[in-house]
């Protein structure tokens, strides 16, 4: 297929699945909470303070997570009352694009790289 038909027909079909993905985890907010959940299940508070997220900004984001399928949420209601966050699959799913991420980062965007 010719670049100029394969164009269009991207053009018909909608945005290209970079474009989609990123519609779904793009915001800073949740690639900070989703990079945190990496290392295992957290607690509300912990993912606040390791974010720097206000509360109202991180229960959004979470929340939103949770609907897309990336974060799962468990209630622990014996006292002390605590809310528990850890990735799904489909999140952890995500571990080895943060890699690449992460080597991209060190690479190209080392002190003194210009």
């Amino acid at each position: 297929m010719s670049s100029q038909l394969r164009h269009e027909s991207e053009a018909e079909t909608g945005p290209c699945a970079v474009i989609e993905s990123l519609d779904q985890i793009g915001s800073r907010w949740r690639l900070v909470v989703l990079h945190e959940l990496q290392d295992g299940e957290r607690r509300f508070n912990e993912l606040k303070r390791a974010t720097d997220a206000s509360s109202r900004t991180l229960s959004r984001v979470l929340d939103d997570l949770q609907e897309m399928g990336f974060v799962e949420r468990r209630l622990e209601e014996d006292a002390p009352v605590a809310t528990y966050y850890r990735l799904t699959d489909k999140g952890r799913s995500l571990c080895p694009v943060f890699e690449e991420i992460e080597d991209w980062a060190d690479e190209w965007l080392a002190p003194g790289m210009e």
